[in-house]
Order: structure tokens, then C-alpha cells, then sequence
């Protein structure tokens, strides 16, 4: 049992609704908080992320992100680390040792839906997207006077179960 100082009078406070997700689509959001937290088995760690979004519609809701960066599963770290580093590119922060350094820089991030999975309801999933590079492309299409030549295809490395050694 928990005795209350006074006593609460719920009419004067705005009850929490139920939980909404985002429509899928392409949002401007930005990480405002994280911390590592435990895995329900105390066998990991996952860096969870509080992402505020920042235009449109949905401007100001929350979205949720977590990933598993110490985990005995090596694919599951993988997946996370993936995660991390396009979160970086997103952002534009190469190297960190803080996950507040990945704090309040605007990115694209693309949410969707994911249906229903033991037991839990629908959820949202975020995929991190790097700057939109378009504006740098259409800056450097070449004039009508000055033709561009054909750029050669890029050389591609070989694969690392193709090398000797």
C-alpha cells in the first residue's frame, strides 16, 4: 500500500491516452534522450532512444528505438551496430564515445509498421536515413555548354573469399 501526502483529485489532471503510432512515412526527428539499459534477461545491454519528431503533422510526438549493443547472439550486436552507424551517417557524427554527442541534430529517419508479434500489438520500426544528397547532385549537373563526358564505371573490390593469402 502507498499513502498519499494529500489526498489526488484525478479531475484536475489530464488522464494519459492510449498510445498511438506513427503512420508509416519519412519524418525530421532528432534524438533527445538514451541511456544503456539491461536486457530483460540481464544478459545484455541495448542503448534506448527517445526521438522527438519535428515537422508536420506529428510534430512533438515521441518515437522509441533501442539497440541490442551487448548481446551474447554476435548477429544481434551486428544488426545493432549497423544501426548505430547509420544513425551516425544520419547525423553526421562519425566517431562517438557518447551517445548524448548523437543528441538534438535533425535527421530523416522512416518509420514503419510492424503487425503483431507474441503477443505484443502493432508496433513502429525506424530505419536511420543518411542527408539527402539531392540538393549536391543538381548543384553539380553540368552545364549545356560544357557536355559532361561518361564517368568510367566504378571498379569493384573483390570479394574477401576471392583473395589469396
Amino acid at each position: 500500500m502507498a499513502r498519499f501526502d494529500t489526498s489526488f483529485d484525478a479531475t484536475s489532471v489530464e488522464p494519459t491516452t492510449a498510445h498511438e503510432l506513427l503512420p508509416a512515412g519519412k519524418y525530421r526527428a532528432q534524438i533527445v534522450e538514451s541511456e544503456m539499459r539491461v536486457t530483460k534477461n540481464g544478459m545484455g545491454q541495448f542503448l534506448w532512444l527517445m526521438l522527438d519528431i519535428l515537422e508536420g503533422e506529428h510534430k512533438g510526438r515521441k518515437i522509441f528505438d533501442q539497440l541490442n549493443l551487448v548481446n551474447p547472439n554476435p548477429t544481434t550486436v551486428e544488426i545493432a551496430q549497423r544501426t548505430l552507424s547509420a544513425i551516425c551517417h544520419a547525423t553526421g557524427k562519425m566517431h562517438v564515445s557518447d551517445s548524448e554527442e548523437l543528441h538534438l541534430i535533425p535527421m530523416t529517419i522512416q518509420v514503419k509498421v510492424k503487425p503483431p508479434k507474441n503477443g505484443y500489438g502493432e508496433s513502429n520500426a525506424v530505419a536511420y536515413l543518411p542527408p539527402d544528397r539531392g540538393v549536391a547532385a543538381r548543384a553539380a549537373k553540368p552545364t549545356p555548354a560544357a557536355p559532361a563526358t561518361p564517368a568510367a564505371p566504378p571498379k569493384m573490390a573483390s570479394a574477401p573469399w576471392n583473395k589469396k593469402g
